[in-house]
């Protein structure tokens, strides 16, 4: 495990990103097709984070040169706030990290906090209605499952805490919400298969790149 204790946002960050295989991004990686002549191949867009990756590696530098969607700047300004009421809440004391990878630097993840030996956390400002109300009211996170496993499978941690926080949910006292996620091995061992067999969709999009065209 390598950590870089670069600030999340930075340039830095951005950088040591490009061309890494990210734990956000693992659920994209491992999307399959579900149906049609071509069932079980990589979704067009697990094609387009392949083949982005794959200039990346080029080029050392991301592709979209860091740009930040209105969400993602909302999450990285309110994510010191959410760390805090975690703090408060559970009695942690969260550990700030930039950016964790594996040993071959293939793979990475942004984890938002890591607590003590064991734990860690994820923290989201989710702005949408439809996803809210689905982790408030139904408890259903599953869409960030392969995030939360791959930060303890880079780590090697024992325990996460994924956070939703809603400061609109301030004067009700619900602007936190989190839950306590367990490794699973056998989740992360499935992923990983996944994960390395899109390594490779990865590495022959490269190899196209840098090929010289035929004489």
């Amino acid at each position: 495990m390598i950590i870089l204790t670069c600030e999340q946002g930075s340039p830095e960050w951005h950088a040591a990103r490009a061309g890494v295989i990210t734990a956000s991004m693992f659920v994209v990686a491992r999307a399959k097709l579900k149906s049609g002549a071509n069932k079980g191949q990589p979704t067009s867009a697990a094609n387009d984070y392949a083949f982005r990756l794959a200039i990346e590696r080029i080029s050392g530098m991301p592709l979209d040169e860091g740009f930040e969607t209105y969400a993602m700047r909302r999450g990285h300004d309110l994510e010191p706030a959410a760390r805090h009421e975690h703090e408060v809440q559970s009695g942690h004391v969260v550990e700030r990290a930039g950016f964790v990878l594996t040993e071959d630097r293939l793979f990475g993840a942004s984890a938002d906090g890591l607590i003590g030996d064991d734990g860690g956390s994820e923290y989201k400002c989710l702005i949408s209605p439809e996803r809210l109300r689905d982790v408030l009211i139904n408890g259903d996170f599953s869409e960030f499952m392969d995030q939360v496993q791959g930060c303890m499978w880079i780590t090697g941690r024992r325990w996460w805490d994924f956070c939703l926080y809603c400061p609109a949910l301030a004067p009700v006292g619900k602007e936190l919400w989190f839950r306590r996620v367990e490794r699973d091995d056998a989740y992360i061992d499935a992923m990983v298969l996944d994960l390395v067999d899109f390594e490779k969709l990865v590495t022959e999009n490269e190899t196209i790149l840098r090929m010289k065209e035929a004489a």
